[in-house]
């Protein structure tokens, strides 16, 4: 059912002792699903008044020295019923316990691998389709795993059945059997369609959960411009797309399932009758038989749609392997090691930050984002950088943080290269304030604590006050007032200074301003200016973007062109 390719990128030393424990209570399930099937023999033989058959059925019962009288027999009968009952009771258990480790291992691995996913792979792809991935598929790997289970118990139980028919009848059951391996080939055609649907699908989710991110993120723009009814039309469009995979293949497995029905009664019918009538074969030996054929049909008919469903949910599982791939071949260097190892090789910064014909480039179809640029910060100076959108602002200042290493060129702190993990642990060096603060749905303490979790209030309130975040104190709850999802509880300029507060807790070496003051009045941006002008002198600053505000801070103004930066402008010329 499942090719081995789709599962090629778990690892199995990781799950091989649940799937051994998995695989040992469906033979035994198939098992005792095949005893008691032959248990019918001896049973009709004693109702018939001793009637036996011959064979392996005989010789069988001899060995086991079974009574053959009535009641022991259906007590033993009665009793392999409530053991097969136990044994389905515990694979039910373990294979939900097998498809849940499997599936949330899957979950963490892409997980990890998307957070230690080099910057320059991460900027290049859609975050809301990775949510996507996160979320809703990883939840239709887990049917995926479920209906591959269900699958492979359905064949191994019909693998019990058909050696029980064996030793009834090697004749029949060859028959029987090679009619359902012949239904089962017949709907090839409908797994393939199966899988078609569900690729269709796994797109279609993602559209959606891209589009309704960013929509219920710009309801103030869909508001003022009036386009609350469009908005709605579009999403109901993709819906009602959603919908049709789904009612698509519904009844494409609906269809299969109900000729599967009755494919499989032809192909019992015509077992029966040419048993009966062509080979003569015993009446005792024909019912046992038809007992296990009409027990064997549903679990062909499940097996056939456990393997349908399975086509179905496949490329969910195609494309965790695919985001697994991509992000775990861009891991930064040294990423197995914890943060406590980062931080121990981040250098200190005392003197300076040279860039030395650093370049960086996306994609070798456009020009580079930073075209041998070359540069030098002193350990506590303030700098601006200036230029037209697309100039590589943004770029540069992801190299200075450690997010971005150059494609060519280097970057040194205090002469020493920063590389590998000494470039992951410079980033706790660093502080970015960027121009769409990032806070979360909980307490001003609690977005403090995101960059310190071991701080204590004295420490919070020095950084709010450092930030010139005062207007904490005036909070109905103070550090412990809840500021909504967002933060939206707060104006603009308090959510800068929130975040100014949190970058500031991390006493780092060096503070990066991404258009941090561009959306802020007047008030809000004296503010902010305010605070930086305390910090003056205590550590390196680089403030992206012209603020008029900010531009007396700087010692100089750094200006950048299609990635060349240009000769500096004194501060005040």
């Amino acid at each position: 059912m499942a090719r081995a390719g789709s599962f090629q990128f778990i690892p199995a030393s990781d799950h091989a002792r649940p799937a051994a424990l998995l695989a040992g209570l469906m033979i035994a399930a198939a098992l005792t699903e095949g005893v008691g099937v032959i248990l019918l023999v001896p049973m009709l033989g004693a109702i018939g008044g001793g009637v036996m058959v011959g064979g392996r059925i005989a010789s069988i019962l001899a060995a086991l020295h079974l009574p053959l009288r009535l009641t022991p027999l259906l007590a033993l009968f009665v009793a392999v019923v409530l053991l097969r009952a136990a044994i389905n009771h515990a694979r039910a258990r373990a294979a939900l316990r097998f498809e849940s480790g499997l599936v949330d291992a899957l979950r963490r691995r892409a997980l990890r691998a998307l957070l230690h996913c080099e910057w320059r792979v991460l900027v290049t792809m859609r975050q809301s389709d990775n949510a996507s991935l996160l979320i809703t598929i990883f939840d239709r790997i887990g049917f995926a795993l479920d209906q591959a289970i269900a699958g492979l118990a359905a064949a191994v139980t019909l693998a019990g059945l058909a050696a029980a028919a064996w030793l009834l009848s090697p004749t029949i059951a060859l028959s029987a059997m090679a009619g359902g391996m012949a239904v089962l080939v017949m709907y090839r055609g409908l797994r393939r369609r199966a899988t078609k649907l569900g690729e269709t699908l796994d797109d279609a989710s993602r559209r959606i959960h891209g589009d309704l991110s960013e929509q219920l993120g710009s309801l103030r723009i869909i508001k003022s411009l009036g386009r609350e009814s469009a908005t709605e039309a579009r999403s109901a469009a993709e819906f009602a797309d959603l919908r049709r995979a789904q009612l698509s293949w519904q009844h494409s497995a609906g269809l299969g399932q109900g000729a599967l029905e009755v494919g499989g009664a032809v192909v019992l019918a015509a077992v029966v009758w040419i048993a009966l009538v062509r080979w003569h074969t015993p009446a005792v030996t024909i019912l046992p038989l038809v007992a296990l054929f009409v027990r064997a049909l549903p679990l062909l008919g499940g097996l056939q749609l456990h393997w349908q469903n399975w086509c179905y949910a496949r490329p969910a599982l195609a494309a965790a392997r695919d985001l697994i791939t991509l992000t775990e071949a861009a891991q930064e260097a040294e990423d197995g090691k914890e943060d406590s190892g980062a931080g121990a090789s981040a250098p200190e910064l005392r003197r300076s930050i040279t860039l030395e014909d650093v370049s960086v480039r996306f994609s070798p179809d456009i020009p580079p984002a930073l075209d041998a640029v070359s540069l030098t910060i002193a350990a506590c100076e303030t700098i601006m950088v200036t230029g037209p959108s697309g100039a590589g602002k943004s770029t540069l200042a992801d190299v200075l943080g450690g997010l971005l290493s150059p494609d060519t060129g280097q970057i040194r702190i205090d002469g020493v290269p920063l590389g590998g993990a000494a470039r992951r642990g410079w980033r706790r060096r660093v502080a970015y304030v960027q121009q769409e603060p990032v806070l979360l749905s909980a307490t001003v303490r609690d977005n403090l604590l995101w960059a310190d979790p071991g701080a204590d209030t004295a420490r919070l309130n020095a950084a709010l006050a450092a930030a010139s975040a005062s207007f904490v104190d005036a909070l109905p709850l103070g550090l412990d007032t809840p500021i909504g999802e967002g933060g939206r509880r707060l104006s603009g300029g308090e959510h800068q200074r929130i975040v100014l507060a949190r970058a500031l807790l991390g006493d780092p070496a060096l503070l990066i301003l991404d258009e941090a003051t561009s959306a802020l009045d007047a008030a809000n941006s004296a503010a902010i200016a305010a605070a930086l002008a305390g910090l003056k002198g205590r550590l390196a600053m680089v403030i992206i973007g012209h603020s008029d505000a900010l531009a007396g801070l700087a010692d100089r103004t750094i200006t950048l062109e299609k990635g060349k930066i240009l000769p500096s402008i004194p501060a005040g010329t």
